[in-house]
């Protein structure tokens, strides 16, 4: 039986590699409120009093109101145990709003029943005739 010489394991240098790093962008939001924005009444407004050397009587603006207005049309309801209000559509709007809303999703609905149906009609019909044609195609060549 031959024998088989294996040479000596010489020692296998490893690599070393840093694990990768990155740098993750970061930014701070920054808030804008609204122009219209206005405190409810429940919320009090801490105001500076001494405003570049101008004083602001703090009880002169505690009589205005500070609800925002209503447009025409609209009317206010008051929420459960709370003291917001909130706008809410007339009747006539609210009723024109949900009868759109219907009208578009039963027309949705049924144009997709309707479309099914004519493509489980046709089918049968299509591949019919595409066989017809193609094996007219065929005898022809």
């Amino acid at each position: 039986m031959p024998i088989i010489q294996i040479p000596p394991i010489e020692e296998i240098e490893t690599i070393s590699i840093p694990l990768p790093t990155a740098e993750v962008p970061f930014y701070t939001p920054l808030v804008i409120p609204p122009s219209d924005l206005r405190a409810t009444e429940q919320i009090q407004i801490q105001t500076d009093t001494s405003i570049d050397n101008y004083e602001i009587d703090a009880k002169a603006t505690e009589g205005t109101s500070t609800k925002p207005s209503t447009q025409p049309g609209m009317r206010t309801v008051n929420l459960f145990s709370t003291n917001v209000e909130i706008p809410l559509p007339e009747t006539e709007i609210l009723i024109t709003a949900t009868t759109t809303a219907v009208a578009s999703v039963a027309a949705a609905l049924t144009a997709t029943a309707v479309f099914n149906w004519v493509v489980k009609i046709m089918k049968p019909v299509i591949k019919t005739t595409w066989k017809k044609i193609r094996g007219k195609k065929r005898t022809k060549t």
